[in-house]
């Protein structure tokens, strides 16, 4: 229990003093000093209730999800009826009243159409219903509902997805520990510490980056487009940055094209003919064969590159592109297409988010909590370490020092890992330096008794900490299980109050136990004492 070799104690100092070093980045910064540049310069993130910055609250609309299933499942079921082995001829296919409805060209046919599109109903998760209900009706016609279950599933899953998305983006920009966190059904809250000025992530959050390529459709008379008619299966689009008044609308084939779903990169960059900026994306292998489809069949004809229901561009195919990349142009800036770059890699939002709520936090506030921390940390702990030393004396000594390594090693800790301070995680981080002491208050009280007992000096110290330790291991875990069920089940600053206490047991276990016992053990080499004033 005692015997410290000399390679274990360089290693239990080498892991002492490198995690206490990591933690004086932090501290210079908190006291206003200059850290040197070349150095490495870990440091520990605040919080947004410590450092201010930004607050969002984005609601989505359930009615669009509706809409874009209603959309997808005309789609689907023009291209699966299409696809058959004896393909179905359909007429119009309706989506008033929230279904889709068309009748078969051939009611011989009916089976088979149900058939077919009964492949596109799934389960709506564990509700033991279906996301669309089919009906037949007058013999030909066939009437597809969405099922509340499927629009509560499909609405959740957009929300899981947009979630993701916005995390990508916001990681993107290079911040700290973002708070990301779902809302009830339909919102999602984002706080950005450090983040005073929250005008680039609102208009990057506020950008569905929706990338489609559709035909333009050239037989569409411009008195029509002017008076907002598109013929049958087209739909108007404008040009970004023109408002409708006075602007050349443009029509294009509503279905089919090719969507920005299936892109694997986009970079910001320059036209080399202009040197204007541009934004260059390239397709996975099933995006890049439709892309390669669409091109080669349609060369000599317009097609739109349409962003958020806006038109960027409508250059004319003039040779078919195979090589699953392209190039969007659109009067940007550099700053602008570096956004929409991230924003088409970290995928687009499957519905437009609003912001109902912004408010920014100002780091006064986090600044008088520190310091109000600071002060109930130094005063708990001086109170700690004048009842240590008056109580157990040279023992106490061993205490106070590892008391002060205990702080160090938990902000050096914190540091390394790029783990957030909040202020609930001060009051984790006060939490432990009270378990530390425990630990040693176990192992003097359990000498005291050996002692008591009539054993020997060296007996009574080794076991002290042979009986202490099994006692401190299993309250410590249990707080360690405690402390993981709200880092796993809880968000935000409990999380932050979790992970400080997580990373303060261990510590503590660590300094309490196994420094103090190897500077014991150098104490019993040197010294030899008959006795402990204990």
């Amino acid at each position: 229990m005692l015997d410290f070799p000399r390679w274990k104690q360089a290693w239990l100092w080498l892991i002492t003093l490198a995690c206490a070093a990591a933690a004086l980045p932090s501290i210079f910064a908190v006291a206003g000093l200059h850290w040197p540049a070349a150095l490495p310069n870990p440091k520990v993130n605040l919080g947004l209730d410590l450092a201010g910055g930004s607050h969002l609250l984005l609601e989505a609309s359930p009615d669009q999800v509706k809409r874009q299933r209603l959309e997808s499942m005309e789609e689907d079921v023009r291209n699966r009826l299409k696809a058959a082995d004896k393909p179905i001829q359909v007429g119009d296919i309706s989506t008033k009243d929230g279904t889709v409805s068309f009748m078969l060209a051939d009611p011989t046919q009916i089976d088979a159409a149900r058939e077919q599109l009964q492949t596109l109903t799934r389960g709506a998760g564990m509700t033991g219903q279906r996301d669309w209900d089919l009906q037949v009706l007058d013999g030909n016609r066939i009437v597809m509902t969405p099922t509340q279950a499927g629009i509560n599933l499909a609405v959740s899953q957009a929300m899981e997805t947009a979630t993701e998305v916005v995390r990508k983006r916001i990681d993107a920009l290079g911040t700290r520990e973002p708070t990301i966190i779902r809302q009830g059904d339909n919102r999602i809250v984002v706080q950005v510490p450090g983040l005073q000025d929250p005008s680039k992530l609102k208009d990057l959050l506020g950008q569905t980056a929706k990338l489609e390529f559709k035909l333009v459709d050239t037989t569409a008379l411009p008195s029509d487009l002017a008076q907002g008619i598109a013929p049958p299966g087209d739909e108007i689009v404008y040009f970004q940055n023109q408002a409708k008044d006075g602007a050349q609308p443009i029509a294009v084939k509503r279905l089919g094209g090719i969507k920005g779903d299936q892109l694997t990169n986009a970079q910001p960059g320059n036209d080399d003919r202009n040197n204007q900026p541009i934004v260059s994306i390239t397709f996975d292998q099933q995006g890049g064969a439709k892309f390669a489809k669409l091109t080669t069949e349609n060369v000599q004809k317009p097609f739109a590159i349409i962003l958020d229901g806006k038109v960027l561009s409508a250059p004319n195919i003039e040779e078919p592109i195979i090589g699953g990349s392209a190039r969007i142009s659109g009067s940007f800036t550099a700053e602008s297409a570096n956004q929409l770059a991230i924003a088409l890699r970290s995928g687009a939002l499957p519905v437009d988010l609003k912001i109902v709520e912004e408010r920014s936090v100002g780091p006064d506030l986090g600044a008088d909590s520190i310091k109000k921390g600071a002060i109930a940390f130094a005063a708990g702990t001086l109170a700690l370490m004048i009842f240590m030393l008056v109580t157990y004396g040279r023992f106490g000594v061993y205490t106070c020092l590892a008391l002060i390594l205990n702080t160090l090693m938990i902000l050096g800790v914190m540091a390394l890992i790029g783990t957030t301070l909040t202020l609930p995680g001060i009051a984790g981080f006060v939490l432990t330096i009270g378990a530390a002491v425990d630990a040693n208050v176990l192992i003097n009280e359990r000498i005291r008794e050996e002692r008591a007992r009539g054993r020997r000096v060296t007996q009574a110290i080794e076991f002290g900490y042979k009986e202490a330790r099994s006692a401190i291991f299993d309250g410590n875990i249990t707080n360690v299980i405690a402390a993981t069920l709200m880092f796993l089940i809880g968000s935000g600053p409990v999380k932050g109050f979790a992970i400080v206490l997580i990373i303060g047991i261990a510590t503590s276990v660590f300094t309490a136990v196994t420094l103090t016992r190897m500077w014991v053990a150098g104490w019993l080499r040197k010294a030899r004492p008959s006795d402990l004033a204990l």
